[in-house]
C-alpha cells in the first residue's frame, strides 16, 4: 500500500517537473534557457527606459542599437521557445511587466515607460508576424526580417508618446540603429548558441 502512494507522489511529481518544463520551455534543445533570456530582456527594457529618461531623446539612438536591437532579437528566441496557444498570453505579460517594472524603480519615467509598453506591444506584434511568415526560413532571415518590422514600428511609435512629437531625424537614427544593433546581436546570439550545442555533444 505504502509503496503504491509513493509510486503515485512520484509520478505526480514527474507530471509537474513536466508541466513547468514546457512552461519555461525548457524541453527544447536550444541549452539557453528561456528564464535567462527573459530576465535579459526586461532588464534591457528597463535600462534602455532609465536612459532615455535620463539623457534624452539625443541618446535614443545610441540606446536603440546597444539594447532595443538586443531586444528585438531575445523576442524572436522567445517566440521559439513560446510557439502554442500560449504564446501571445505570456508574451503579452512579459513586456507589460517589463514597463510595470521602470515606472516602480523610478516614478518620474511613467510616460517613457508607458511610452515604450505601447511601442514594445505593437511592435511585437509586427515582429511576431513577420517571424511567423518567415518561419522556414534560416534563424538569420528570420531575425533580421523580423527586426526590420519590429525597429520601424518602435521607432515611430515610441518618440510620439515619450516626447509629444514626431522628430523624424531621431525616428531615422533609432530605426537603422535598431535594425543594425538587432542584426549584430542575431550574429552573437547565433554564435553562442552553436558554441553551447557543440559544446553539449
Amino acid at each position: 500500500m505504502d509503496s503504491a502512494r509513493c509510486e503515485q507522489s512520484d509520478r505526480f511529481t514527474v507530471a509537474c517537473r513536466i508541466s513547468m518544463h514546457k512552461w519555461l520551455g525548457c524541453c527544447t534543445p536550444n541549452p539557453i534557457r528561456p528564464f535567462m533570456i527573459i530576465v535579459i530582456y526586461i532588464f534591457a527594457i528597463v535600462l534602455a527606459n532609465f536612459l532615455v529618461a535620463a539623457l534624452g531623446p539625443w541618446f535614443s539612438p545610441i540606446n536603440a542599437f546597444l539594447l532595443i536591437g538586443l531586444d528585438l532579437t531575445l523576442r524572436d528566441r522567445i517566440h521559439d521557445k513560446w510557439q502554442g496557444a500560449q504564446l501571445w498570453p505570456k508574451m503579452l505579460l512579459m513586456i507589460i511587466s517589463a514597463g510595470i517594472i521602470s515606472y516602480l524603480i523610478n516614478p518620474s519615467i511613467g510616460r517613457i515607460a508607458t511610452a515604450s509598453v505601447a511601442a514594445f506591444c505593437i511592435a511585437s506584434f509586427a515582429d511576431a508576424l513577420v517571424y511567423q511568415l518567415l518561419r522556414k526560413r534560416p534563424w538569420m532571415a528570420r531575425a533580421n526580417g523580423s527586426n526590420i518590422a519590429g525597429a520601424a514600428a518602435d521607432s515611430l511609435i515610441f518618440p510620439l508618446i515619450a516626447f509629444g512629437a514626431f522628430m523624424p531625424e531621431i525616428t531615422l537614427l533609432q530605426f537603422f540603429a535598431k535594425v543594425a544593433g538587432g542584426a549584430l546581436w542575431a550574429l552573437v546570439l547565433q554564435h553562442l548558441i552553436k558554441e553551447r550545442l557543440e559544446t553539449a555533444k
